[in-house]
């Protein structure tokens, strides 16, 4: 059953051979072989017959296959040129996928999402993500607020640690809190080099994003929360203070540091990995006060 899927050694080969095609390092491009991994990754993303499916860099059709064959509809980003034709003629069979040629990071998703799907239809993202440049995208989908239901993908391990990691870890960092700012995070299964080809270096898992209608904290101003988080992690040695002072240096003095660090008791020789995001929105909170 499964030999007519792209995602399978031979058929892949067999695509690359008759189309000539090279992988292009500089796009970061690892093809998946194997479609019972696939079949999980539709499982873990809720996909049925109702849902409209976004994928990103669907290479030579392999999970775009599997998204047409259980979704409603499919449109996917693809920015090699060279496997628009390659695409044509592997999802030849299915009159549901729509690729659209182009960067995803410079793309109108709200636009492409209007029109190709319906109305309050659930959406989907389900992407095997390039690892070079995983954390551009996911932070550019999240930060538009796109009317999706989820985000699955297939990332580094590391990096789908770190997305849904716990405070107190060696994972945890202003990574964790951007992603959880805006979804809850996980991760779903991991996923051997060996089902890719070329095999990459690292190992991958599988994260799945569940977008939040209203994030978790309430802050004051979102980019400034953000900067507030990233200056507490700088330098992971560092106490709370010490990262505050660098990244005040000038504007606020060590004693009203202190001072604000006080006020809302939190003490200053904690480090930003011991910090809750409720911790995290009411020590930005403070300093956005201060400073306005």
């Amino acid at each position: 059953m499964d030999k007519k899927y792209i995602a399978t050694p031979a058929k892949t080969k067999e695509i690359l051979k008759k189309y000539q095609f090279t992988f292009k390092k500089s796009l970061g491009q690892n093809f998946l072989i194997d479609a019972n991994v696939l079949k999980n990754i539709i499982g873990h993303a809720g996909i049925d017959k109702s849902t409209g499916s976004i994928e990103i860099g669907p290479g030579i059709g392999a999970l775009t296959e599997q998204l047409a064959i259980h979704s409603e509809k499919v449109v996917a980003f693809e920015i090699d040129q060279r496997l628009l034709p390659i695409l044509q003629d592997t999802l030849a069979d299915y009159d549901n996928i729509h690729v659209v040629h182009e960067d995803i990071l410079k793309a109108d998703v709200q636009e492409v999402i209007k029109a190709n799907f319906k109305d309050g239809q659930p959406i989907h993202i389900v992407a095997n993500l390039p690892y070079y440049i995983t954390t551009p995208i996911l932070m550019k989908l999240l930060r538009e607020r796109l009317p999706v239901e989820s985000i699955t993908v297939m990332i580094q391990k590391e990096v789908a640690d770190r997305m849904a990691a716990g405070p107190n870890t060696k994972s945890y960092g202003s990574l964790t809190i951007a992603v959880q700012y805006y979804t809850e995070a996980k991760v779903v299964m991991n996923v051997p080099k060996t089902v890719f080809m070329p095999q990459p270096n690292v190992d991958s898992s599988i994260l799945k994003l569940e977008t939040r209608a209203e994030p978790p904290v309430q802050v004051s101003d979102e980019e400034y929360f953000f900067t507030i988080v990233q200056a507490c992690f700088a330098q992971r040695r560092k106490t709370l203070r010490n990262n505050l002072t660098s990244h005040f240096k000038g504007t606020i003095g060590k004693e009203q540091i202190n001072e604000v660090l006080e006020s809302i008791g939190i003490d200053g020789i904690r480090r930003g990995e011991s910090l809750t995001m409720q911790e995290f929105s009411v020590l930005a909170n403070a300093f956005f006060a201060l400073e306005k």
